[in-house]
């Protein structure tokens, strides 16, 4: 799972700005080795606020990401985790990425498609669903009920989202 995302170059001597998806931010530095799409493997330290020190491990030793150049390498880079490695959610809580793969049907039963992925842009969550590339907030009144474990949401596309069969 995608637990955080290196940001701009801070400085020159390598530190990077990290964007974390934990609920406290520096917990992201205890997931370690958190690892790339492309398997390399990373640790940090906080410097301070979301300012980070890299290290990338390779055969179980850490080097230290001193250098700028380096460092704007890897903006956009995504730090992943095993889900294996995260707490269980309590009963009446979720991971939104459980939410990939549930069937999305109308408050009426009918339906709609399946939830191709969840999006984040800073404005609020919103829920992609296939086909027809239905895109809902993913607010109390467009996902009145999310049942994991029956495998479906129920949605009430607001007025200026198209519903296509």
């Amino acid at each position: 799972m995608v637990m955080g995302v290196i940001g701009k170059p801070h400085g020159v001597r390598g530190l990077v700005r990290v964007n974390a998806f934990t609920a406290e931010p520096e917990a992201l530095a205890d997931y370690a080795p958190l690892t790339s799409r492309d398997g390399r493997q990373f640790a940090l330290e906080w410097v301070s606020g979301n300012v980070a020190q890299l290290s990338e491990i390779i055969a179980g030793k850490k080097r230290k990401i001193t250098d700028r150049n380096e460092a704007e390498r890897l903006v956009n880079t995504e730090l992943l985790v095993p889900r294996s490695k995260l707490p269980e959610a309590d009963e009446d809580e979720f991971y939104l990425a459980d939410l990939i793969g549930l069937a999305a049907v109308a408050e009426d039963g009918k339906a709609l498609g399946t939830i191709a992925a969840v999006h984040d842009y800073g404005g609020g969550t919103s829920l992609e669903i296939m086909p027809g590339s239905m895109v809902v907030p993913f607010t109390k009144a467009a996902v009145p009920e999310v049942n994991i474990a029956a495998g479906r949401v129920v949605i009430v596309p607001p007025a200026e989202v198209v519903v296509t069969p």
